[in-house]
């Protein structure tokens, strides 16, 4: 299985960016991505444009063409989107509303930057709606780029993670919530598997409903359960991204979440299934070195039915 690198988050003049619609196309085409999203604030006004610039130069790249609905009780982060869902009459109380008209218009609703700084200094960006049913989400975007690692993205993955492991069929997403030519060298992607035949939207659709997303500064975690003999090994796939330099002999390690349990083992080890418990649902991450967040290189795609 191949993968294919998407970068899902990023905004342009059409709403409050410094970069035009032409330059977001040459940015990503330039480091090396498979397909990126055009995500204005609460407009779609660039969807044509960038079409028209992708029709008429034949560039090696492909859009996903979405939205990021801004309000004052947080941000939703839509994808395959290709018509503007009204949103003025939002309810805090009741978002899946929100969420259900978009899902109606076929396309991917998820929550961006859920503990993002709010008011004071941000009104709005911290995403403080109720969600009463969480099977509404498609994904949540656990590392937004552009955020302080600890204070913001760490409590977006501990929220994802308890969630999934609760059983809510959420994916992962990450951005760099890109308004200006801020350099994506060592930045976590959005790495999804490449499907034969499949646009980027199609691929995209695929991964996050089968929550096969996985987010990387660098190589892909793969992790290759082996249900004959009740075991699980691991193996990294290069995707060629840009600006990721693994420290020489670098120490590999996989943490397993489970709903019971964390246990972290060598990137060479075979582990028993059995041992880890029979777990219904598995959260692998990859470290380079030790475990601490700053270390972390990759969260790969949801284990289940092991």
């Amino acid at each position: 299985m191949k993968y294919k690198r998407f970068e899902l988050h990023n905004h342009t003049t059409e709403s409050d960016a410094s970069i035009t619609c032409p330059q977001l196309v040459e940015y990503m085409i330039k480091d090396h991505a498979d397909a990126f999203a055009i995500t204005d604030h609460n407009t779609i006004s660039g969807h044509e444009k960038i079409q028209k610039i992708l029709r008429d130069t034949k560039a090696p790249i492909s859009c996903i063409y979405g939205m990021e609905y801004t309000t004052y009780y947080g941000h939703l982060l839509c994808f395959n989107l290709h018509e503007y869902v009204p949103w003025e009459n939002i309810d805090p109380g009741k978002p899946e509303l929100l969420f259900s008209a978009v899902h109606e218009k076929g396309a991917l609703a998820g929550i961006a930057h859920p503990f993002s700084y709010g008011a004071p200094f941000a009104r709005g960006c911290r995403f403080e709606m109720k969600i009463n049913d969480y099977s509404a989400v498609d994904f949540i975007e656990i590392f937004n780029n552009a955020e302080p690692l600890h204070e913001v993205n760490e409590k977006g993955l501990f929220m994802w993670e308890s969630l999934v492991l609760k059983g809510y069929k959420i994916a992962m997403s990450s951005g760099m919530d890109l308004h200006s030519f801020t350099p994506m060298t060592d930045q976590f992607a959005t790495f999804v598997p490449a499907l034969d035949g499949k646009t980027a939207e199609e691929e995209l659709e695929y991964a996050i409903r089968n929550q096969k997303t996985c987010i990387s500064r660098g190589p892909v975690l793969k992790c290759m359960p082996d249900k004959t003999n009740g075991t699980l090994s691991f193996s990294l796939e290069e995707t060629g991204k840009p600006g990721f330099s693994p420290r020489k002999s670098p120490s590999w390690l996989v943490s397993l979440k489970s709903e019971k349990d964390t246990t972290v083992h060598s990137l060479h080890d075979t582990v028993s299934l059995e041992q880890l418990g029979n777990p219904k649902v598995l959260i692998p991450k990859l470290y380079q070195g030790d475990t601490s967040l700053e270390n972390l290189v990759c969260v790969g795609s949801v284990l289940e039915n092991l």
